[in-house]
């Protein structure tokens, strides 16, 4: 068994203001969107300016942000919100939803696609790699505020969670799981992949595959949320629920794309 490193969950505190980790965590992942999004639209067969970037990078800052917030709301605790709407606005605290902040990139990226005359599946396949990044940095803004822990576990690297809830016996660390699948590895394959000759579309598809998968396989690690346990034949929970057609979704975006016999892009 691991110890876990307790980690203060705020990591700068001047007077009444805090700032916290997980919060950071969102500012590390944009960050690093920004900096891989310059990386790429600076190469001369890019498709992409560098002055595009703000606007791109701002459109789905706002996309990730609400989405995942409200998405936490519906799928994950609508009752409680809904007896305590103020805490809809306390995204410092926690409760983001990937499958939430999916849709709502989706939707900014929509507009943005509208609003600069490109289509549609050219800016997903764009900013697709540079997600998991953020998202392995989401899942770490988990870790130091022990939430989201994992089921009880006799592997060596099992921890023992501070929160009460986790009731104090050795644990998967899953959003360390969630951190490498989602996020490390995740981001190494879309890389690559979308480095190379491919159709449009394909790397879209890749990343709703991938995650979809991955999510998929970490739930089985997870701890599944108290207020919901499985939510389906006993086993499922509410994230492998929401992954499963993201997964299928991604398959039939890499079909279509192949079938088309489109031409191969950078």
């Amino acid at each position: 068994m691991i110890t876990y490193p307790d980690i203060n969950p705020v990591a700068v505190e001047i007077g009444s203001i805090q700032l916290r980790w997980y919060g950071l965590m969102y500012l590390f992942g944009f960050t690093m969107a920004w900096l891989l999004a310059r990386h790429r639209a600076g190469k001369p067969d890019s498709g992409w300016t560098r002055s595009e970037l703000p606007d791109l990078i701002t459109f789905c800052a706002f996309g990730v942000i609400i989405g995942a917030r409200i998405g936490y709301v519906l799928f994950y605790d609508f009752p409680s919100f809904m007896a305590r709407p103020w805490e809809m606005f306390m995204i410092w605290k926690g409760g983001m939803s990937f499958h939430g902040g999916l849709l709502g990139v989706i939707v900014c990226l929509f507009w943005y696609a509208r609003k600069t005359g490109r289509p549609f599946f050219q800016v997903t396949d764009f900013i697709a790699p540079l997600a998991p990044l953020g998202l392995m940095f989401g899942r770490i803004g988990n870790f130091i505020n022990g939430e989201l822990w994992g089921r009880p576990a006799q592997v060596p690297w099992a921890m023992v969670f501070p929160d009460p809830a986790a009731g104090y016996i050795p644990r998967h660390p899953s959003q360390l799981y969630q951190a490498f699948l989602e996020g490390l590895l995740l981001f190494v394959i879309l890389w690559i992949f979308s480095s190379r000759s491919r159709p449009r579309m394909a790397v879209s598809g890749l990343f709703c595959l991938g995650y979809g998968v991955f999510r998929f396989t970490a739930e089985f690690f997870r701890q599944p949320d108290a207020h919901l346990g499985f939510v389906f034949l006993d086993w499922m929970t509410m994230g492998q629920i929401l992954s499963l057609p993201m997964a299928l979704l991604g398959l039939g975006l890499l079909a279509a794309s192949y079938s088309k016999k489109s031409p191969k892009i950078l």
